[in-house]
């Protein structure tokens, strides 16, 4: 039977405990809403592309690569590790609410008469068998498990993110060392026409030809000198390109990648009316929400733990060969069992401390949970901006190309004819360089943009998180 004194003791401290759980929980005084569709993404189709955004692309070397970099990439193995160390954090948290055994044995040897000739030793063997088990009144080792689940959902979300981030900076770079190969291809182009021209050029003023002046001449040497240049610094950004994509597959960074002269195709345009909650499947948003719920669940242990525990404990020892005994008398133990009741009455204020921490904890969590949130909005929202823009702005390039191509045309028929000089012709194939050169880099902006968005979006147009499913 319990002590009166005993019960009136647990109530008290039971009492002074669950003053401490009035403490204030952090509230998120600014309420984040979400629209209800994307304000960039249009408002008249609802239509949604299939799943595997990679896929979307139609290149096929580009899928290789990703799949070689989701095998052999050393930052994803990294990424794995920490998630095998969460994996194994559950089980601690777990352990932790049921009874721990312990055993533990030990042996002596003792000689008597040292002095006589006769010496007798004696030997002594003992096996001792504990247990403890802290009673879980309140709720605080449920809490401890269940927050080292939340670093563990979070931890499974962060390799989700790994994975998804290391996918698209594979795309990326491929398409970075395609546009490299495009852009050396037409720097060699360019200096080939150049080199062209400037003979002619060069002939016809030795031949006394009126319309080739020695300043066109130094115009052709300036041109091929420039093309020349060229030509090197596209050679080493091809070579460059491709060593950030070979670190990302895991290879020695040669620079020898090599990769066809097409870009991949850029899938049909953006859905509009995005349904908003493709935002929740991102893998960052996911990790931050479930770090809130640990972190959530970690306040609540620290305020629990102002609480008294209630443990028990059971210790049974068997010496000089008695352990037989022992175990076939289980009462042995049962009579040996003792139950405790803690409760720290004063700490200089370190446990209020702790419980205050962990709630200001909780609330840093909520607001970076938030901030992380908004940035995922602004994310979206600045890629479909920037999808609009460059689609416009490459209809406007098209026209300018065509017209280059056609000013180049007319500008070669016109110096046959004698009614323009070589200059123009240089003038007219700037510009067609310049064209040309914007499109490859402007079609190139708008396959990272579209990689971007899928990467704001946490995958497709059409896959809602597992919950909306």
């Amino acid at each position: 039977m319990v002590p009166p004194v005993t019960i009136v003791l647990f109530t008290a401290l039971s009492l002074q405990g669950c003053s401490v759980l009035t403490m204030d929980r952090p509230v998120n005084d600014r309420n984040l809403e979400l629209p209800g569709k994307w304000t960039g993404s249009g408002k008249n189709n609802e239509g949604r592309i299939v799943t595997g955004w990679i896929a979307g692309f139609g290149d096929a070397q580009m899928q290789e690569l990703v799949r070689e970099a989701l095998e052999k990439n050393n930052n994803l193995k990294a990424a794995a590790s920490r998630l095998e160390s969460a994996r194994q954090g559950t089980i601690t948290g777990r352990a932790e609410r049921f009874p721990a055994i312990n055993i533990s044995g030990s042996g002596s040897s003792t000689r008597r008469d040292v002095l006589s000739e006769s010496a007798k030793y004696e030997s002594g063997y003992a096996l001792t068998l504990a247990a403890s088990w802290e009673m879980d009144l309140w709720g605080r080792l449920r809490d401890l498990d269940h927050a080292a689940r939340g670093d563990y959902q979070a931890a499974r979300a962060d390799f989700r993110a790994a994975r998804l981030s290391l996918a698209a900076n594979v795309a990326k770079a491929w398409c970075n060392i395609i546009t490299a190969r495009q852009r050396l291809e037409l720097a060699e182009q360019t200096r080939d026409s150049f080199v062209s021209n400037y003979r002619i050029t060069e002939r016809n003023y030795k031949a006394g030809d009126e319309t080739a002046t020695p300043l066109s001449v130094q115009f052709g040497r300036n041109n091929v000198a420039s093309a020349e240049r060229n030509v090197i610094a596209r050679k080493l950004a091809r070579d460059n390109a491709a060593r950030p994509l070979e670190v990302l597959l895991g290879r020695y960074p040669s620079g020898k990648l090599k990769s066809r002269n097409l870009l991949p195709r850029l899938p049909a345009n953006v859905p509009a009316g995005l349904p908003s909650e493709l935002l929740w499947r991102r893998p960052d948003i996911a990790a931050a929400a479930a770090s809130l719920r640990a972190s959530a669940r970690r306040a609540d242990a620290a305020r629990k733990n102002m609480l008294p525990s209630f443990a028990l404990t059971a210790r049974g020892s068997d010496a000089s060969g008695e352990l037989n005994r022992l175990l076939a008398d289980p009462e042995t133990i049962l009579w040996n069992a003792a139950s405790s009741l803690a409760q720290s009455i004063f700490r200089g204020g370190a446990l209020s401390a702790q419980a205050q921490r962990a709630l200001t904890q909780n609330e840093q969590a909520l607001h970076s949970f938030t901030d992380r949130v908004l940035e995922a909005l602004r994310e979206v929202e600045s890629a479909l901006a920037t999808e609009r823009s460059l689609s416009e702005q490459e209809r406007f390039i098209s026209v300018e190309l065509a017209q280059a191509k056609l000013a180049e045309a007319q500008a070669g028929r016109d110096y046959s004819e004698g009614l323009i000089g070589i200059l123009s012709i240089f003038e007219a194939q700037r510009r067609g360089v310049a064209a040309r050169n914007a499109m490859i880099t402007l079609r190139n902006q708008r396959l990272q943009n579209r990689i971007d968005l899928h990467l704001a979006l946490g995958g497709d147009f059409e896959t809602l998180p597992p919950e909306e499913q």
